[in-house]
């Protein structure tokens, strides 16, 4: 069942009342199929109608769904002969950042990205998708790797942002955070981000400075999130959808901005709603991203990607 979300609960009271009455007519003595239909075409039109016109904020809310595909969905859609790869050889193995070997179609391959989990369980043990150090280390050496093999890297970000715990503190968290993003602007060989989701401030771009940054029509990109914002602006996180507003996070604000390439459709009512609709999109998108980048040469890719982030910003 669909988990509707604040805004949508015209949606969720017409969808409701059809249940109701798929309910009432099972025992075949009412004939209601007209009714029915009716108010799904209501239901229809009204989710059409919200999702042509939603805020920031709403936009936010979308991104965050719990039921929209993760890294492991991705993976498992998309990647074929897909070998893990674990540890940062130095501390640990975060849960949080995942990655390993795969083919894309008939592309070899390095995916590397986020995992929020889908139940209680699995979202404590990745730890909601907020890297560790250990994490970002782990995304490096994965870089590394990719780079002396030649093989195009993809990731995948899905992020509030890298985790602030003390303990990641002591672990060197914004050293990690700045080599990884280090690491992707120094590749020679392709690199494809996606914005899957959130993408939260340094624990985002430090997956996310590639070549081509694709983003889904519903994610969300910025330096903070909206109640951190409104936090630090009104002293309330109470103001996030005025903070969502004014920090231009959506993938249409982003894209006039140029701060990623391009945006991805989603389904009718967000990714949550048919995720091996929007799996397909992202994988057809990725894949024409690397078809464009293929056959250039390092030291032209390392150029490109210097030169496309050097000019954000600039007036």
């Amino acid at each position: 069942m669909t988990t509707f979300l604040d805004f949508e609960k015209p949606i969720a009271e017409l969808m409701a009342r059809v249940r109701e009455l798929r309910e009432t007519a099972v025992d075949g003595t009412l004939d209601i199929d007209a009714e029915i239909a009716r108010l799904e075409t209501k239901a229809d039109r009204a989710l059409r109608d919200t999702y042509a016109r939603l805020t920031p904020w709403q936009k936010t809310q979308v991104a965050r769904h719990p039921a929209r595909p993760h890294f492991k969905h991705y993976v498992a859609s998309l990647i074929s002969d897909f070998m893990p790869l674990a540890g940062d050889r130095a501390f640990a193995d975060d849960q949080a950042i995942l990655g390993g070997l795969g083919r894309l179609g008939n592309r070899r391959v390095m995916v590397i990205g986020h995992e929020k989990g889908d139940d209680t369980q699995s979202r404590l043990r990745h730890n909601f998708g907020m890297g560790k150090p250990e994490g970002y280390r782990k995304a490096i050496r994965l870089m590394e790797l990719a780079d002396r093999f030649g093989l195009p890297v993809v990731t995948l970000v899905d992020t509030s942002g890298a985790f602030p715990g003390v303990q990641a503190e002591e672990r060197g968290q914004a050293e990690a955070i700045a080599r990884a993003t280090e690491q992707c602007l120094k590749l020679g060989v392709p690199m494809v981000a996606a914005i899957v989701g959130e993408g939260g401030s340094g624990g985002a771009i430090a997956l996310a400075a590639a070549n081509r940054v694709l983003m889904f029509e519903h994610a969300v990109y910025s330096v903070i999130s909206p109640e951190g914002c409104a936090s630090i602006l009104w002293r309330t996180a109470d103001r996030a959808p005025d903070a969502a507003e004014a920090m231009k996070i959506t993938a249409q604000d982003l894209k006039q901005l140029g701060v990623i390439d391009q945006i991805v459709p989603e389904p009718l009512g967000g990714a949550h709603r048919d995720p091996a609709g929007a799996i397909g999109a992202l994988g057809q998108a990725i894949g024409a991203a690397l078809d464009q980048l293929a056959g250039q040469p390092a030291a032209r890719l390392r150029a490109d990607r210097r030169a496309k982030f050097l000019a954000m910003g600039r007036i």
